[in-house]
C-alpha cells in the first residue's frame, strides 16, 4: 500500500487528497468547520483554517474516533491573530465521528459541523490513519 506523502484538503469542494508523487491514492468526501467560508481567524470562530500545515501528531484515544493534528496555528496565522488582538485557537484535526456515533456513517456530511475540524467516517480514517504519516505536509485550500 502507497503511503501518501501530501495531503490536500479543498474546502470549496469538501475533499480530503492523498497524494504520493504528485499522484492521488484517495480522495473523501469531508464535513468541515460550522462556519466553513474563509480562513480561520480566531478561537471559537468554527472555521477551518487554510494555509500550509503538517499533520505533526496522532491521537488514537481522541473523543472522536481517532484524530491527526494539523499543526495550525503557523507563525502567519499567529502574527495575523496578534495584529487583531484575538488568540488564533488550535486543536484542528483531522478526524472520524464522535466516539458512539459511528453508525452515522457518510449521513454526518450533511452539514458541516466540526469546530474547525476536517471530518470523515471511521472506516476512512482507519484508511488515513495507515497512509498518512506524522511530518506530511497538509494544504488547506480555500
Amino acid at each position: 500500500m502507497q503511503k501518501a506523502d501530501q495531503v490536500v484538503v479543498a474546502k470549496s469542494e469538501r475533499t480530503l487528497t492523498l497524494l504520493a508523487s504528485g499522484k492521488v491514492i484517495r480522495t473523501y468526501k469531508v464535513a468541515l468547520g460550522g462556519t466553513p467560508v474563509g480562513a480561520k481567524e480566531q478561537q471559537g470562530d468554527h472555521k477551518t483554517p487554510e494555509g500550509h500545515y503538517i499533520l505533526d501528531r496522532r491521537n488514537a484515544k481522541s473523543s472522536y474516533y481517532k484524530s491527526i493534528h494539523v499543526s495550525y496555528p503557523n507563525e502567519q496565522d499567529k502574527r495575523q491573530a496578534a495584529k487583531n488582538g484575538v488568540s488564533p485557537g488550535g486543536d484542528i484535526m483531522i478526524h472520524g465521528l464522535p466516539n458512539g456515533f459511528g453508525w452515522l456513517g457518510a449521513t454526518h456530511r450533511a452539514r458541516d459541523w466540526t469546530d474547525g475540524c476536517v471530518a470523515v467516517t471511521d472506516r476512512e480514517m482507519d484508511e488515513i490513519w495507515e497512509l498518512v504519516a506524522d511530518g506530511t505536509a497538509i494544504e488547506i485550500k480555500p
